[in-house]
């Protein structure tokens, strides 16, 4: 299946087809990406919880991370973590451009 941008989306965000929405690559538009530090994750899931874009990955009951395809960059699993050090961090997604081109 072929992920499809943002910049195919019909005008006015309009989902034509229903259940469509894993067609689209919408973490094209993120500033920022979680980031987890497992050694500080106390895999309570409340990230998991509260992702309005369900894109934070789940193996055998424990956060493995997230689905950047769909990850927003909204940091509300950041703001969610309850960890006093914080397990996720938001970083700027420029950082990783330079890192990897």
């Amino acid at each position: 299946m072929k992920l499809k941008s943002w910049k195919e989306i019909p005008l006015g965000g309009i989902i034509e087809e229903p259940g469509n929405s894993e067609q689209y690559n919408t973490g094209s538009w993120r500033t920022y990406r979680p980031v987890w530090d497992f050694n500080k994750c106390i895999q309570c899931l409340q990230c998991w919880i509260f992702c309005p874009d369900s894109c934070i990955i789940i193996e055998e009951g424990k956060v493995t991370g997230s689905n950047l395809y769909h990850c927003k960059g909204c940091g509300i699993c950041a703001n969610e973590c309850p960890t006093k050090v914080k397990a996720i961090t938001m970083f700027e997604e420029v950082n990783f451009h330079k890192e990897e081109g």
